[in-house]
């Protein structure tokens, strides 16, 4: 079989949508998965459905040969996106071509900079991963490229300005609080760093808008399990093929008028344009997060190794359902209720999806400070606006306390691990007492939360009485007598 390619989709006769020749009207930072499984899927979708009539030219961050194969690809490549929805399994196969070509700035910066002097591109988007948007001051204006994106960033608009056009739109897709905020933060250090002009500063602020963005889909990337029989069925080799799950959400800060330039709305696409993203990233961490760590903590104990394991298990799928709809969503303001309501509908499909194996102990890496951003806000919100603690939560830090006091094979930040270790020797309800009251882990005075130590230690008892996964089957209707 040939490599997909647009000569190979006329061999095999393939007759779905194909945008051959089109402006390039996108510069992409980041040619990764999950970049291709989302904005460049709902950019094809733009071509489609709402004729937005635009290529993505990928600016490759790093080194090595991606760049080679998508535009020995002619930038094509299949989109697998698998999962439920509405309770129906769900299958889509999409070959996506929005793409022109790679530019590896490496081997060719002046291809990355010959893009500022198009007056149709118009917009960026970026995912550089969390690490990505940071201020690096060892980068100069001179280096060809500099090492970081911020810097690559701030080179290439200070070409777009030199060259007299409008600025750009540009879309963090970073996984960091306000990744536009902190994106354009870091651009102006880099004009200060580089004593480039205040007319360009000015520019930068109020001829271009960063910004801030959530994004939300599950990418689980190229289907290596699967690849032979995908390539027989499809009739061609495709070494960019990429899959994730169908839910797809992306909530943009920004004036409603971007519509008139990005029309998702006219594409049916699943984006929500807003004034403030904030209280989207709290939905997110809150329910989906949330529920992610304190299901882990109590169904890893328990034996089960998988997502999808939990969501087939009555007893924990009972246990995250009660905890989402009788302790999370309570918790948020009344307001935030109904929108939270909708999007906790779908974590059931997108946690049982088959297609997707998401281990366990890899939600677990790091389980402290995803505990205390995702669940513990919860707790305490729930407190205070009823005086009383949700039990299921309240277990679940108990069986945090557990799994630490017992394992061997968690990854945590040093210091919380030295602080376990400590109390190695010390009984469980001793080790659990000290961890409450930990003020260097937790950065809060936990003891105003009434009775947490007494409720975490009744939690315990009963986890070493019955074992945890019969601890979690009690405290489930244990909850529901409470509430």
């Amino acid at each position: 079989m040939e490599r997909l390619s647009y000569k190979t989709l006329e061999t095999c006769g393939y007759d779905g949508y194909i945008l051959k020749d089109a402006p390039e009207r996108v510069l992409q930072f980041g040619e990764g998965n999950f970049l291709r499984a989302f904005t460049d899927h709902f950019i094809d979708v733009l071509n489609e459905k709402a004729g937005f009539n635009g290529k993505v030219v990928i600016c490759q961050p790093r080194g090595g040969a991606k760049s080679e194969v998508i535009n020995g690809q002619d930038g094509l490549y299949t989109l697998l996106l698998r999962g439920i929805s509405g309770g129906q399994m769900v299958e889509e196969t999409r070959i996506i071509s929005c793409i022109s070509r790679c530019i590896n700035p490496l081997e060719d910066v002046d291809a990355l900079l010959e893009c500022a002097h198009n007056p149709d591109i118009r917009f960026i988007t970026s995912n550089t991963t969390e690490a990505g948007i940071v201020y690096d001051s060892s980068c100069s204006f001179s280096d060809r490229p500099a090492a970081s994106f911020p810097a690559k960033l701030t080179r290439f608009l200070y070409e777009r300005y030199k060259a007299g056009l409008p600025g750009f739109i540009i879309l963090s897709c970073e996984l960091i609080d306000r990744n536009g905020d902190a994106l354009l933060d870091c651009v102006r250090k880099h004009i200060r760093q580089w004593d480039l002009p205040d007319g360009f500063d000015a520019w930068v602020q109020n001829e271009n808008s960063f910004c801030s963005t959530l994004v939300d889909r599950i990418v689980t990337g190229y289907p290596k399990d699967e690849a032979e029989g995908l390539f027989e069925k499809l009739g061609y080799i495709d070494e960019l093929a990429d899959a994730g799950e169908v839910y797809a959400s992306w909530v943009i800060e920004a004036d409603p008028k971007i519509l008139d330039e990005l029309p998702f709305d006219k594409a049916h696409l699943p984006v929500q344009i807003t004034d403030n993203v904030d209280p989207f990233k709290k939905r997110k961490v809150r329910l989906l997060n949330g529920a992610h760590t304190s299901m882990s903590v109590c169904a890893y104990s328990s034996g089960i190794k998988t997502v999808g394991d939990c969501m087939k298990d009555e007893v924990i799928r009972a246990y995250v359902n009660k905890a989402l709809y009788s302790e999370i969503i309570p918790a948020l303001d009344e307001k935030e209720q109904d929108s939270a309501k909708e999007f906790a509908d779908a974590i059931s499909d997108r946690f049982s999806n088959p297609f997707i194996r998401h281990e366990l102990l890899s939600i677990l890496l790091n389980s402290t400070a995803k505990w205390k951003a995702r669940v513990l806000p919860s707790i305490k919100d729930y407190h205070d606006k009823y005086g009383a603690l949700p039990k299921l939560l309240t277990f679940s830090y108990a069986a945090y306390i557990y799994l630490y006091h017992s394992s061997q094979e968690l990854s945590d930040d040093a210091y919380v691990l030295e602080a376990f270790d400590s109390l190695k020797d010390e009984d469980l309800i001793s080790t659990a007492v000290s961890i409450i009251n930990n003020k260097d882990i937790w950065q809060d005075d936990l003891s105003s939360l009434s009775d947490l130590t007494g409720e975490v230690i009744r939690d315990l008892k009963l986890i070493g009485e019955a074992g945890m996964y019969e601890a979690v089957k009690r405290i489930v209707p244990a909850a529901d007598s409470e509430g």
